[in-house]
């Protein structure tokens, strides 16, 4: 089979959104004819990590492997539990602690684009040795981290290689980057390094239409869409939670703050009295301070449930026992083309979802097409409240169910597929 490199920071032990989509990429590519080879640093410090899912790592895959200085373990000596948040991408918006500014500074401005660059010079004489000692024609890298970029860009410029480059985020129009202080020059620098990553690569790949159609703007570079996906099974015998629960499963970031959703949750648990007394707010992942400082303003803090990182296996049980699920996106033209990879698992579990989210909001467009639930601005607030109580009514009635359909292109084997032919047909 043709060999592929693929180079990503995110692996397991790693837990989070970030390990899932290459590690459901590898577990598949023999299927269509190529053997994949996974470059990852040897010492990483992973936010979340998730030791079950060294499990799911395909057998006899070769791993390559090179150490990485880790300025987040630094910081963590200055303060632990800021530094894994800003690691995560979770940056509090209000009362920032001098040593939080700081910090957020100098990832900003002296580790550009991230706090990985450090890995990215060894890597490449690493790789170019294991290049050729494997023949490998073909890379891939996988960011953020988008040094990783870095490192595909370094090893194009010096072997005879084809390379994509898959984003899982945007680069700087992704929403905390405008968070990290960044002076003029260093914007610049981020910005130059995008263009340069965009047109160096022989394919770029992205999870959504709107981040192709702000990348075309930058390059003549093809680009493909493949999204995130699942490749769950679904366990048998999960019994649905006895309350009317409403879950949201993953990080909570700042600008995640429907200030409408909690008006409404507000307005049922008072008006209520059966409502109140089965509702049940489902946290489970780490929450920002502003947030939950805005939930507990509108009073619901007795129906709030806060459960620390579930492993992969046990998040996609508490998805098929919760009554609704409940996804938000940033309310910012900037977080259109955000989807995360939650909404296919949400989409698998086949309940309903309650999704809130920027006007066009890509991942709003794939539940309306599946018939998976209901999709809502930050603005509404009548049309939402009348949604939720009308789900309420059929939990009471024990018919809470949802009829979604054509899930099953966004299946990990079928996006498999299409990378296959992606790796096919490189120019």
């Amino acid at each position: 089979m043709r060999k592929v490199l693929v180079i990503t920071y995110y692996w397991p032990p790693a837990g989070g959104p970030g390990v899932q989509r290459w590690l459901k990429f590898v577990k598949y590519l023999r299927d269509f004819g190529f053997e994949p080879l996974v470059y990852i640093p040897e010492n990483p410090n992973y936010p979340i990590t998730d030791t079950s899912l060294l499990d799911e790592i395909p057998e006899g895959i070769t791993t390559y492997s090179l150490p990485i200085k880790e300025p987040y373990k630094l910081a963590s000596f200055f303060s632990a539990k800021k530094t894994k948040r800003i690691s995560s991408g979770i940056i509090q918006a209000q009362n920032q602690s001098p040593i939080e500014k700081a910090m957020l500074w100098v990832r900003g401005n002296f580790f550009i684009p991230d706090a990985r660059k450090n890995w990215v010079k060894p890597s490449i004489r690493y790789l170019s040795k294991v290049i050729s000692s494997e023949k490998i024609d073909t890379i891939i890298t996988t960011g953020p981290p988008h040094s990783v970029h870095l490192i595909g860009q370094g090893l194009k410029q010096d072997q005879a290689l084809k390379w994509i480059a898959d984003f899982r985020d945007p680069w700087t129009s992704i929403g905390y980057h405008k968070k990290l202080k960044l002076t003029k020059s260093s914007k610049k620098k981020h910005k130059d390094l995008e263009r340069q990553v965009l047109n160096a690569a022989d394919t770029i790949v992205v999870t959504s239409t709107s981040t192709k159609e702000e990348f075309q703007a930058l390059t003549d570079v093809p680009i493909q869409v493949i999204t995130n996906g699942y490749d769950v099974e679904i366990p048998a015998n999960i019994d649905l939670d006895i309350k009317f629960s409403i879950s949201h499963i993953g990080s909570l970031l700042t600008g995640r703050n429907p200030n409408n959703l909690w008006k409404v949750l507000k307005e049922l648990t008072q008006e209520n009295k059966a409502f109140a007394e089965a509702f049940e707010l489902h946290l489970i992942g780490v929450v920002s301070e502003d947030v939950l400082h805005n939930i507990y303003a509108h009073e619901l803090e007795p129906f709030v449930r806060l459960t620390d990182y579930l492993t992969h296996e046990e998040a996609v049980r508490r998805q098929r026992k919760s009554q609704v699920l409940l996804i938000i996106e940033i309310d910012s033209e900037d977080t259109v083309g955000i989807v995360p990879g939650k909404v296919f698992e949400y989409l698998a579990a086949k309940r309903p979802l309650l999704a809130i989210g920027p006007k066009g909001w890509n991942a709003g467009e794939i539940i309306k097409e599946c018939k998976a639930g209901e999709v809502y601005d930050y603005q509404d607030t009548d049309v939402m409240k009348s949604a939720i109580e009308q789900w309420f009514e059929a939990y009471q009635n024990g018919k809470l169910h949802i009829a979604s359909e054509r899930i099953e292109r966004y299946s990990r084997k079928q996006l498999t597929h299409k990378l296959a032919d992606i790796l096919e047909k490189l120019p």
